[in-house]
């Protein structure tokens, strides 16, 4: 086994991970009521970039919304990625670019990650996007460059991530209790705004979202980069926090590919003995480089090799990860963190021994925007590094067609 880093180290004596930081808050800007007045200099675009510098040596405040996108020039249109029906080729096409309403912002987006439930939903497994035209992708990373009425939070030229869910409608019985935003309310509730479902996805140059569903992107992180955190490793930190694990304990990550090497990686940076599950011998000696101290092919391996206290299930096989049971310690907990669409999880014949020995099953979404932005952060202190393939916008069919075939390695990012 390799011997730890010293910062590694002094992160496990620590304890267990920290607890979960609050989402951003809306704040009002400072008023400048009161101070002296100064001679007006010529006039400045509203909407410009020298206004937003011009308003931020002021000392705050938020330059007002242009009427237009700056960045569009003005123009209505833009190019977006559309879906004409189920299992048909996408589309480069012009359609109409959004405005945003009350809370909303409207984003330009640099970069969108192309998520299997893209792929899913393009499929006709999942439900296909109600949204006209339907425009998938939520793993949008871009610049704010126009603000609806009422928001307070984001002003333009924020670079921002987006989320899955949106909003949530606050009044069915799963929302009754007020709970965060997260992928475990938006599945719950009877009317959620889904982004790439029931409105408009990230595969456009634009894109209006609820301003409360952004995080703030880290300095220096850019675009590319920042895209698949927001589905896929938001995903595997929130799985690692969900596990509760604690210093002492061994964690084996079940699927090394657009989750699992994110979550394998995520699970050395916090100090964990790590385990890699997979039945690909090509990925043995990638896992290790990722940070696995051992790599395993299944559940009678790890059983063999001492068992993990934790299997984070990464990949889409519901049958791998019954498997993986064998190799579960006493008090043990799996997290599934994806879907099968074909198969189901099953305890069977383990039943008396899970029961006995204290284990359990959990599952775990987005779990909360503090959780990402510990994602994004690690991220943007180089301890966790995606895996991308990047295609243009033209190139977008490649980027599905490939993905489908499970032949990008890890995640593929389309830029706008």
């Amino acid at each position: 086994m390799r011997a730890r880093t010293a910062p590694v180290e002094a992160r496990r004596a620590e304890g267990p991970l920290p607890a979960r930081r609050a989402g951003p808050a809306e704040a009002a800007a400072p008023s400048a009521r009161g101070a002296p007045r100064r001679p007006r200099g010529p006039a400045v675009p509203r909407g410009s970039a020298r206004e937003r510098r011009t308003v931020s040596a002021r000392g705050g405040g938020r330059p007002r919304s242009p009427s237009r996108p700056p960045e569009a020039g003005g123009f209505t249109r833009m190019k977006a990625a559309v879906i004409p029906e189920v299992n048909a080729p996408w589309e480069i096409r012009e359609v109409a670019t959004p405005r945003p309403g009350p809370g909303q912002v409207l984003l330009k987006v640099h970069a969108c990650g192309l998520c299997h439930n893209d792929l899913w939903t393009a499929q006709g497994v999942f439900p296909f996007p109600s949204c006209d035209p339907a425009i998938t992708g939520h793993e949008a990373a871009g610049e704010v460059v126009e603000v609806g009425p009422g928001t307070t939070s984001r002003q333009v030229g924020d670079r921002v991530g987006t989320t899955w869910v949106q909003a949530t409608c606050g009044r069915c019985s799963s929302c009754r209790g007020n709970p965060p935003l997260t992928g475990s309310s938006g599945m719950t509730c009877a009317a959620p705004v889904m982004t790439g479902l029931n409105v408009q996805g990230g595969h456009a140059e634009y894109l209006c979202v609820a301003a409360a569903s952004t995080v703030l992107l880290p300095d220096g992180l850019d675009y590319v980069t920042a895209a698949p955190v927001l589905c896929a490793g938001y995903t595997a930190w929130s799985a690692l926090r969900a596990s509760e694990p604690q210093p002492h304990e061994r964690i084996a990550v079940l699927g090394i590919g657009g989750l699992g090497h994110m979550a394998l990686q995520y699970a050395r940076a916090s100090g964990f003995e790590t385990v890699a599950l997979t039945r690909s011998p090509d990925k043995h000696a990638l896992a290790a480089k990722l940070g696995a101290d051992l790599v395993v092919r299944d559940g009678e391996e790890l059983r063999e090799a001492g068992g993990a206290d934790v299997v984070l299930v990464t990949g889409t096989s519901y049958e791998a990860a019954t498997d993986a049971l064998r190799g579960l310690r006493v008090g043990g907990r799996v997290v599934l963190a994806t879907i099968d669409p074909v198969g189901s999880f099953r305890i069977g014949p383990n039943a008396p021994t899970f029961w006995a020995r204290g284990q359990r099953v959990l599952g775990a979404s987005h779990d909360g925007l503090g959780y990402l932005t510990e994602a994004l952060d690690l991220v943007a202190r180089g301890e966790v590094t995606p895996m991308t393939e990047v295609f243009p916008m033209e190139r977008i069919t490649d980027a599905v067609d490939k993905a489908a075939r499970g032949e990008v390695r890890f995640r593929a990012v389309v830029t706008y």
